[in-house]
């Protein structure tokens, strides 16, 4: 069943994505020992990194929520949308999460506070918001995936014109 759906915009593609990949280039080079942040460099770097990633995800949120609808068709079941709002909306909430708890620690370590009970509290909120977000990407490529079988245009309404049903 094809979907008579609008396709995202491109702006909405591009945030899409390079969320991701900043996203995963955070992961990649993820602050490993919290002793590491002794770095001045590298603490700068983190706190300027959280800022923009935490602006990305803002700026989308607002772009995407005043400007965009969704890709399912009118038509699909009400649990259908209702799940993909709340995962959606999750992972703003996640990825905004993990910024915040990530300049918390950062604050913190530069105030002095590199051990103890308040950074060890702020540090566990910051790897519990990475791991809810795994599971919430988890769910959304599942879903993507399931949409691409299905060939319902969800999957083509997001992804690049060579990946395209």
């Amino acid at each position: 069943m094809a979907s008579t759906n609008k396709h995202y915009s491109i702006l909405a593609k591009s945030f899409h994505w390079f969320t991701v990949i900043i996203f995963a280039y955070g992961i990649t080079k993820q602050v490993n020992e919290i002793s590491d942040l002794h770095s001045r460099a590298l603490l700068k770097f983190e706190m300027q990194f959280a800022l923009i990633f935490l602006a990305l995800i803002l700026f989308r949120y607002i772009y995407m929520s005043k400007t965009q609808i969704s890709a399912l068709q009118k038509e699909a079941p009400k649990w259908q949308i209702w799940i993909s709002a709340i995962v959606h909306k999750a992972m703003y909430v996640a990825l905004s999460a993990i910024a915040l708890t990530g300049l918390t620690i950062g604050q913190l370590f530069y105030m002095g506070f590199t051990e103890g009970m308040i950074i060890g509290v702020v540090t566990e909120l910051h790897g519990i918001s990475v791991s809810i977000s795994y599971f919430l990407i988890a769910l959304h490529i599942v879903a993507a995936i399931y949409h691409r079988l299905k060939k319902d245009g969800v999957w083509s309404a997001m992804v690049p014109y060579l990946f395209k049903e």
